[in-house]
């Protein structure tokens, strides 16, 4: 019996829903483990949940993910926006955003994983993001939605103001129409929109965010005002002044290219919320993607990066270019299907629908459609196909021996053709063949040979208009 891909992108199961990841390698009775604190979309009409879970993996199996249960219930009915942990001696500290954002209580446990219990009230504020120094000392940031961010160091007791440390502003916000007052303080260019993640970089402070771009960025196909971005400026203070950093992470899918270097997304974006973590001596960000037809079913994403400073002193964070052995420049990763599955996803395996970092070319709006059954067999389809969309995965791993068929399994479907391609969403066709609406199955042979890490998309096409199909998972044979 064939296995299912276990911790690709998304890295927890297809089932579960964790957005706003805070990722923290906490070592506990001598184990190192990477543990992910984020929100939890499970109310499923609106942002988030009534609780926070915790998953870890080992520092050296990032494809292993552990769920430690629930580390925290809401104490005030109400539903817990993003949150984030640290440990000082020998007590983790959970931030919980109560009251959609607008409390910040911080919790605490002697386990990484809670239960985080006790909770203080604060006067933190939305999306709060916490950084223990090398010294002990203790920061907080937090602001967001077209609102000013804010800094402040902590008292000892990880919850009380030293009210004459206060920053205001250290990053221009952004200009939203629900929010349209201007205070002074917009940055129509570099704009922070919510997400405070401080963390320590090669001694440099870094101000992770999620950014709304209110400019086009022709190169990633964004042409209206977008915050599916997580972005970063640096400084030599934990108050700033804050230098010009870049793009970390974008979540709108494979970027398709024209002759011109103009982009087109081919995922649906929305908002981004995570942060960076090194990780057995290799960097990674957290990210979040969208699932379904809203933004209340995300799901946690992670990609490795490359983290460099140049002789001048500039941090570089995300797709790092090199000039002579310098880092000159930098851009967002590429979102992908793998994850940490940095060399591909076992082609031999199955690979669920859920796991495409591309879908394109629908004139219904295909979408990958949330699951919620626990099981280690699940698989969420991507739905609503119609005739020309391809569906893409990048990548899988076919090793030094060649498959010689693909066996898809799809969901309801009409009379169609189906196509498989390499590398390219418009490449190679290596297998095709034409599908009955009584085919559940469907096992093609391929025409050529394919050995080593790909990226392989689904093309499906059909005479008929509309949903004609619905794509629920392949493995090679």
């Amino acid at each position: 019996m064939t296995d299912f891909i276990k911790g690709a992108n998304p890295y927890m199961p297809l089932w579960e829903h964790v957005p706003d990841g805070e990722p923290r390698v906490f070592e506990y009775n001598g184990e190192k483990r990477v543990y992910v604190y984020g929100s939890h979309d499970i109310e499923r009409d609106k942002y988030c949940g009534r609780n926070y879970v915790v998953w870890s993996a080992p520092v050296d199996d990032l494809t292993d993910w552990t769920c430690h249960g629930v580390a925290y219930e809401t104490h005030y009915n109400s539903v817990l926006y993003a949150p984030d942990v640290v440990q000082k001696g020998d007590t983790f500290y959970l931030y919980a955003a109560e009251h959609c954002g607008s409390l910040v209580v911080v919790a605490s446990s002697k386990t990484p994983w809670g239960p985080f219990e006790n909770p203080v009230e604060t006067k933190l504020g939305f999306d709060p993001g916490v950084l223990v120094d090398d010294d002990g000392k203790v920061y907080a940031y937090w602001g967001g939605c077209a609102a000013p961010c804010y800094i402040v160091e902590l008292e000892d007791d990880m919850a009380t103001f030293k009210e004459e440390t206060l920053v205001s502003n250290p990053l221009g916000h952004s200009s939203c129409p629900w929010n349209p007052v201007d205070d002074g303080h917009i940055d129509l260019i570099d704009a922070f929109f919510e997400a405070s993640s401080p963390r320590k970089v090669m001694g440099k402070y870094v101000y992770i965010y999620s950014k709304r771009y209110e400019k086009p960025i022709p190169e990633l196909g964004v042409y209206e005002p977008n915050n599916g971005f997580l972005s970063y400026r640096f400084s030599d203070s934990p108050f700033g002044p804050f230098h010009d950093g870049g793009d970390i992470s974008f979540n709108g899918g494979e970027i398709l290219k024209d002759a011109d270097g103009c982009g087109t997304m081919t995922y649906q974006w929305g908002n981004n919320h995570g942060s960076i973590m090194e990780i057995n001596g290799k960097w990674y960000v957290f990210y979040h993607r969208q699932t379904g037809v809203n933004e209340y079913s995300r799901q946690a994403m992670m990609e490795p990066i490359d983290v460099a400073m140049g002789q001048d002193g500039k941090l570089y964070i995300g797709d790092v270019k090199y000039l002579g052995g310098e880092p000159v420049s930098s851009c967002p990763v590429e979102m992908t299907s793998q994850g940490p599955h940095i060399n591909g996803l076992d082609a031999y395996k199955w690979i669920s629908a859920g796991y495409a970092c591309h879908i394109y070319g629908s004139s219904t709006r295909a979408y990958i459609q949330p699951g919620y059954e626990m099981r280690d067999d699940i698989s969420t389809p991507v739905v609503n196909l119609s005739s020309g969309t391809t569906v893409g995965f990048r990548y899988l791993q076919f090793g030094n021996n060649t498959p010689h068929r693909v066996k898809v399994v799809l969901g309801e479907h009409k009379n169609l053709k189906l196509k498989v391609r390499i590398d390219q969403y418009r490449g190679r066709v290596i297998a095709s063949a034409e599908v009955a609406a009584d085919e559940q199955e469907k096992v093609l042979d391929l025409t050529a040979a394919v050995i080593g890490k790909h990226a392989v998309y689904f093309e499906f096409c059909s005479e008929e208009s509309g949903a004609i199909a619905a794509f629920d998972r392949f493995c090679f044979l």
